[in-house]
């Protein structure tokens, strides 16, 4: 089929149709986004209308039922449990990919693929009743109690590991032959190809890859608050007890009044804006990296 002037410059009626329809779909994605920010800020405004900002980082402690709102003990918890998992998961997905693509035989490649599939979908519950029944004990064995921040990070680390690894599979996947006939050609190792070649070109696919798994491991909610121990309390070390912003909101919202209800509105919105700074952020990097 030959592709005339005219049928590129001059969409036909199913084309005009589609892009109405698309263009449809992608308004309404952000218009369901911007009522759920809408949402959020409006269930937060009550407390924030006469409790300053500054007050949910310096209060002396999380008691809202006393007019104490410091959320940055659960906030500090998110992101150390969330960067934790990311250091953990992001070479080992990589890795899990290269080997699928660069190692492994191809029916070994497939069946390791089928099994990190079955890992991703695996319901978070069952990651949870597994880290509190095997793996908190193990790390209480080296410091009580065992449901601690380095628990949450291991469980949060093997509940993204999938993410990682299938869309560094997906980004590999996409490379062009030509690149890899290239790098053959000038007589590169498997390895020399691979970090010269195969990195660099699939760098936005794998950044991608790792800003999802952490907006994940953000989210997360029964995983962590069954293996995280669930004290509001600063972590000075992996192995103390803490809770993240969103095992707070599980805890407390049930029985939540006033603003007290009110500040986990604001500790749920403290999390959409992290999603969507990660958000930005993938953006601008794939920019950076398509014009670099």
């Amino acid at each position: 089929m030959t592709l005339s002037k005219r049928n590129i410059l001059s969409p036909s009626r199913t084309d005009k149709r589609l892009a109405w329809l698309l263009g449809g779909c992608a308004s309404l994605t952000a218009l369901v986004v911007a009522l759920i920010l809408g949402f959020l800020l409006g269930e937060s405004w009550p407390v924030l209308q006469h409790v300053a900002l500054t007050h949910f980082f310096a209060d002396a402690s999380w008691h809202p039922t006393q007019g104490l709102y410091n959320v940055m003990p659960m906030l500090t918890a998110t992101l150390l449990s969330s960067l934790g998992a990311l250091l953990l998961a992001g070479p080992l997905g990589i890795a899990s990919g290269l080997f699928m693509h660069y190692y492994a035989p191809p029916l070994l490649a497939g069946s390791y693929r089928r099994l990190i599939e079955l890992l991703a979908g695996i319901p978070s519950v069952v990651y949870g009743f597994w880290g509190l029944i095997s793996l908190a004990p193990l790390v209480g064995r080296l410091h009580p109690p065992g449901v601690s921040l380095l628990t949450a990070i291991l469980v949060l680390a093997l509940m993204v590991l999938p993410t990682v690894a299938l869309i560094a599979d997906a980004a590999f996947a996409a490379i062009p032959t030509a690149y890899l006939r290239g790098a053959a050609a000038l007589g590169l190792s498997r390895w020399g190809m691979i970090a010269g070649v195969v990195l660099p070109a699939a760098r936005t696919g794998l950044i991608s890859g790792l800003l999802l798994a952490a907006g994940r491991a953000l989210g997360e909610t029964m995983a962590v608050l069954m293996v995280a121990g669930n004290a509001v309390q600063q972590p000075h070390s992996l192995f103390d007890s803490v809770r993240t912003l969103t095992a707070n909101v599980a805890l407390e919202m049930a029985y939540a009044m006033g603003d007290h209800r009110a500040a986990l509105f604001v500790s749920g919105l403290a999390l959409m804006l992290l999603v969507l700074l990660l958000v930005s952020m993938a953006d601008v990097l794939g920019r950076k990296t398509a014009y670099a």
